[in-house]
């Protein structure tokens, strides 16, 4: 066991493993925003089951002075609340980690290598101002005033902290204060500190704040000038459209009527909701939706419709676990094929990629843009991790370019055109039609946005020429998007001659992974990948390393396909490092497969 005298300051993980539905989370939270407005970097992650209550489910939250915030395989200290998972809680506790546990626990801990502190939960929350049906929620703050003793974070933190998870509402603050007071001051006068670990103030992270990826792509799809969503409860998609409902209200109301300037539409599945948002988008209004894997799967002939009708809109791709229902509330990359190519025949879409929270509010607003300049379906394409889990973020910015809607005409613009405007000809050269949206009130404003074959003026055609010169123009098109997406961001050091490719939540393990390989002699440069088609800079980052590993979590390398799809030649420097058990890819992992790969 690590003796007290070798302290671990700011550099460890706690997780909490609790009972899914057992009010476990404001306690967490608690935990978490103490130790961030203490300046700490941290991240928290939830891994909790599909089902509504009662199976075991855990609160991962690192602690890292070097701002590492990727997953850790192994705990350092875990709080024991469930009696059904205990014993495999402490198999992953590292040796010389730490265990709480409630007093009334029957098992035993066989460990030597650990150290272990009961606490007297029922004892303790018996004295809360609260009715006897919600104790049993209220008892979990006896761990966090036991924590926050052992770890030496101050009570007033804990205060604000709470202060802030209930909007000010001083009843329930109080009532869960005094319970985490209450068992701070018996861990000060029965408990003796026999582990290492604690944290220290660091400077304050005044440019940060702490929130979630779907919290973060609803505020910027509402800056970005969103009109109409709909959507179908999907986990983990659901938050981002609840986000919106929470919004909306607030940013999105006439200053004059006071009415909404806005329509959101929960639809009876996901089919339809596409469906609204095709025709929202064709309509003229920044439209949108948000979904996860099976939802997307339902959505696959509205967006081959929106491909080749060529109708702007934004769809959302939070990943989990497939195929099939999958693992609902485990994270994955595993929609990146699907989702490039949906729709039947041939069909490419753009794909946005965010690595952080920050992108998510970004990508929200820049998905808007890009789609009605492409006249095209956007795809943004999180996942549950970067989506629900809570981040350590920078600020937002506010967009300062005005909005790009595209190549819009109006009465007085197509009265000039009048014998010359076809809604899918390519007039400028640059395979982007001019398009015109309901409420012109020209008599040559209306035509038909065909799924069918249809011509450079939107007749039926089923002229083979005509059909391979359209779809050749849509290609053109997509490949413009290059000029469009958010640019990849590179990193490359001295002498390095292989690489590293990583996009979405996996950076933070990979920032970490490389950093380790750095100080054990493997150098590798770094692109990270933030959107679909991918423009030179990917290209000139293949051909300058020998070797390049695509990190990603999936099974089965997607990115890796579509990068040797769309690089044939140099497919061969590719190396995929895939790997999907439903939890966040791990810096360990990244560390040895890539090691193993090298040998």
């Amino acid at each position: 066991m690590k003796s007290q005298t070798q302290n671990i300051i700011n550099d460890f993980c706690i997780t909490f493993a609790t009972v899914n539905g057992s009010g476990s989370q404001t306690a967490n939270n608690t935990i978490l925003r103490a130790l961030f407005k203490m300046g700490i970097p941290i991240s928290g992650k939830n891994k909790f089951p599909s089902n509504i209550q009662g199976l075991p489910t855990w609160y991962s939250i690192r602690v890292s002075k070097d701002g590492y915030l990727g997953r850790l395989e192994k705990d350092d200290i875990v709080v024991c609340m469930n009696p059904a998972s205990f014993e495999n809680d402490l198999a992953y506790l590292t040796p010389g980690g730490v265990v709480l546990y409630p007093d009334d626990f029957k098992q035993s801990i066989q460990r030597t290598d650990i150290t272990a502190y009961s606490m007297p939960v029922k004892a303790l929350s018996r004295s809360a101002d609260v009715s006897p049906a919600l104790r049993d929620y209220i008892a979990n703050m006896v761990y966090v005033g036991v924590l926050a003793w052992l770890l030496q974070i101050d009570l007033d933190e804990i205060q604000q902290a709470l202060n802030h998870h209930f909007k000010g509402k001083q009843k329930a603050v109080e009532s869960n204060f005094s319970v985490a007071r209450e068992a701070f001051q018996w861990a000060g006068a029965n408990l003796k500190k026999n582990d290492p670990y604690r944290v220290e103030r660091m400077a304050p992270l005044e440019e940060y704040i702490m929130t979630d990826g779907n919290t973060a792509g609803a505020l910027g799809s509402i800056f970005g000038g969103v009109q109409f969503v709909a959507w179908y409860p999907i986990t983990p998609a659901s938050t981002l459209p609840e986000a919106l409902i929470e919004f909306l209200p607030q940013y999105r109301k006439d200053p004059l009527t006071g009415k909404n300037t806005y329509a959101v539409v929960q639809a009876e599945d996901e089919l339809a909701a596409i469906g609204m948002i095709i025709g929202a988008g064709f309509g003229g209004l920044r439209s949108m939706t948000a979904t996860s894997g099976p939802g997307l799967s339902l959505m696959t002939e509205y967006a081959g419709l929106g491909y080749f009708a060529e109708v702007p809109t934004v769809i959302w791709d939070v990943q989990r676990v497939g195929p099939s229902t999958g693992l609902p509330t485990r994270t994955a990359q595993s929609d990146m094929t699907m989702a490039h190519n949906l729709g039947h025949g041939d069909t490419r879409h753009v794909l946005l990629i965010p690595g952080s929270v920050t992108e998510c509010f970004e990508f929200g607003w820049k998905a808007f843009d890009i789609a009605e300049h492409l006249q095209a379906p956007v795809f943004v394409m999180s996942d549950l991790d970067l989506g629900m889990n809570q981040w350590m973020t920078r600020k937002f910015e506010y967009p300062e370019l005005p909005m790009d809607r595209g190549k819009i005409m109006w009465e007085e613009e197509l009265e000039k055109r009048i014998g010359t405007w076809g809604r899918y000809a390519d007039v400028d050269g640059d395979a982007i039609p001019y398009r015109t949206v309901p409420g012109n009130l020209h008599s040559s404003a209306a035509y038909m946005a065909r799924g069918t074959g249809h011509d450079p003026v939107a007749h039926y055609s089923e002229d083979p020429q005509v059909w391979e010169i359209n779809l050749n123009r849509l290609v053109t098109k997509y490949y413009s998007a290059r000029d469009l997406v958010p640019q990849p961001m590179i990193d490359v050091l001295p002498g390095a001659n292989q690489g590293i490719i990583t996009y979405g939540s996996s950076d933070p393990a990979v920032i970490e992974a490389r950093d380790i390989l750095r100080k054990n002699g493997v150098n590798l440069n770094k692109l990270r990948l933030r959107a679909v088609p991918f423009t030179s800079e990917v290209e000139s980052f293949l051909r300058s390393n020998d070797t390049v590993y695509v990190v990603e979590n999936n099974q089965d390398g997607q990115m890796a396909q579509l990068l040797s799809q769309e690089f044939p030649a140099l497919a061969g420097k590719l190396v995929k490092v895939a790997h999907n058990d439903g939890l966040p890819l791990s810096a360990e992992w990244i560390v040895e497969s890539i090691l193993k790969e090298g040998e």
